[in-house]
């Protein structure tokens, strides 16, 4: 594929992202998403075939970028496994954008139960959580972390973290007693904040010999 093609192709998928995001599946067209990208409706079907089709490669491309870098991580020989579960956690922290399409895109969808739709992307987001599950997995066999961890509910954990910030911004808002949508406190106070305590937790829990 020519570089103008893969060009093409990557507006077409930025322009999904947010029409997706932003007026939810149902409501997304492929007759909107051509116009709003400036391309006609038998190149959108020369790509990606259907709306279902466009839909999986928005959310695909995203999984595949970070499920890369976990993979670089987590094959590297030089780092023990609590360094990799830690620059996995600052990588994944890292992330976490105010208003951020994807996430509402996730959220909104995976929801939504659409059978088919949703078991595929299903599997395409936990390969993303195998990669730490492969990493915890390294410390309990060589012995850096102990034998008795839930490790699925360790996982649960770093998700879960996230996701009730980003998911449900009211709720964590009143709670922190700052408004997690503004891009300043976002990144100044409050990924560092998630990435210390997450660290933290796993450490005690992880390395706890008592």
């Amino acid at each position: 594929m020519t570089k103008d093609k893969i060009d093409k192709k990557h507006h077409i998928l930025d322009v999904a992202e947010k029409v997706f995001s932003d007026v939810g599946y149902d409501a997304a067209s492929t007759r909107l998403i051509s116009g709003e990208a400036g391309v006609n409706m038998a190149m959108l079907s020369y790509y990606f075939g259907s709306k279902d089709g466009l839909f999986l490669a928005v959310i695909e491309r995203k999984i595949e970028m970070f499920h890369s870098l976990l993979q670089d991580i987590g094959n590297d020989s030089s780092m023990s496994a609590m360094d990799k579960l830690e620059k996995c956690i600052d990588s994944f922290i890292n992330k976490v954008t105010v208003n951020n399409c994807f996430a509402k895109l996730i959220n909104r969808e995976i929801m939504g139960n659409r059978g088919e739709l949703t078991d595929k992307i299903s599997g395409m987001l936990i390969v993303n959580a195998l990669e730490f599950k492969k990493i915890i997995q390294e410390g309990v066999a060589s012995g850096e972390f102990r034998k008795d961890v839930d490790i699925e509910m360790i996982i649960t954990t770093i998700f879960g973290t996230k996701n009730y910030i980003t998911n449900t911004p009211q709720v964590a808002s009143k709670l922190l007693g700052n408004n997690v949508n503004d891009a300043k406190f976002m990144e100044d106070e409050l990924k560092p904040r998630i990435k210390t305590y997450i660290k933290q937790l796993l450490k005690f829990y992880l390395l706890n010999n008592d």
